[in-house]
């Protein structure tokens, strides 16, 4: 059996995953269940026998999405574990870039959390209702987020078993590096970077106050993207202090502080609630004022820290990298 899989880490992550798939059928054949007979006008037996059976399922995917978003923070650990296992790899960097999958599945992780937050709300918002108005689309959804969550265990079982231990990779420095291909996107340079970065932000809290769902589920796709880019070519370079250290893994680190996993959580949180709106409106035609309220709390939060690590590092040294 392979070395990666032999892992400390490695196992705990895929033990974890196979458990909660495991409950994921199960909700997956209880969903089906309700949908098919439920009929929430009826005063029978067997309709109050459904009811019971919907809470407790909805108890199951609660406890399975709530584990989805505390693992997320967890893969991102055990690939940065495993740079010690792999020849070339420096971080993470290198070995989420260690074969075809590591990429597809980290960007499958990103788009089931947003989703899964997406349902949380339209549970919240359907528990707390007296007829369960949006009984059917919540369980829809789930049905959708199923296929993305079997999607994302295959990539996590294909993942994991074909990174090799003695190919050598290429470490963070070559892949986001001057020499690498990830160059600050559309010609800008540096400070046009940053100026595009504050202005989308600037935005974004114009939007929110506008309680505009569209405008602000767009300005938080720019955002997430050239916040990434800023974040890659300036502020991470202040947070290891060294101009020609370019990566958004290696502050994952403890010698870090591992910063990271803040930084990106307020990225990830900022964006979500920025988005959040705007499929609420598709989905059950409704918005909440707390997720613009929200979105301006976190996508500030992140500012401010991203910020900060310059103005500390001029402060204390009285020059910019």
């Amino acid at each position: 059996m392979s070395e990666i899989l032999l892992s400390n880490e490695v196992l705990i992550y895929l033990f974890g995953e196979s458990i909660l798939y495991l409950f994921a059928i199960i909700a997956f054949i209880g969903a089906l269940h309700l949908l098919l007979r439920w009929d929430f006008s009826s005063t029978s037996e067997a309709q109050y026998r459904l009811e019971k059976r919907a809470y407790l399922i909805t108890l199951i995917i609660l406890f399975i999405l709530a584990l989805k978003i505390l693992l997320l923070p967890y893969f991102a650990y055990t690939i940065d574990a495993l740079s010690a296992l792999v020849p070339g790899a420096m971080c993470a960097a290198g070995v989420i870039g260690a074969n075809d999958y590591g990429y597809p599945l980290l960007f499958a992780k990103i788009f089931l959390i947003f989703s899964i937050g997406i349902w949380m709300i339209v549970n919240r918002l359907d528990v707390q209702a007296i007829d369960y108005p949006y009984f059917r689309s919540k369980y829809l959804l789930y049905l959708l987020l199923f296929l993305l969550m079997s999607m994302e265990y295959g990539l996590d079982l294909l993942y994991f078993s074909h990174i090799s231990t003695k190919e050598p990779v290429q470490c963070c420095s070559v892949v986001f590096g001057a020499s690498g291909s990830n160059v600050i996107p559309l010609g800008l340079t540096p400070t046009m970077l940053l100026a595009v970065f504050y202005l989308i932000y600037l935005l974004n809290l114009i939007f929110a106050w506008q309680k505009n769902p569209w405008l602000l589920a767009l300005g938080g796709i720019a955002f997430f993207y050239f916040a990434f880019e800023a974040v890659v070519h300036i502020f991470g370079t202040y947070i290891y202090e060294l101009p020609t250290h370019k990566c958004p893994f290696c502050m994952l680190q403890g010698a870090y502080y591992y910063v990271g996993y803040l930084l990106w959580a307020l990225l990830f949180a900022g964006v979500f609630f920025s988005i959040a709106n705007a499929p609420l409106r598709l989905l059950i035609h409704r918005e909440l004022s707390s997720l613009y309220r929200l979105s301006r709390i976190f996508n500030t939060l992140f500012v401010i820290l991203v910020t900060l690590y310059p103005l500390v590092y001029y402060i204390r040294n009285g020059v910019w990298l």
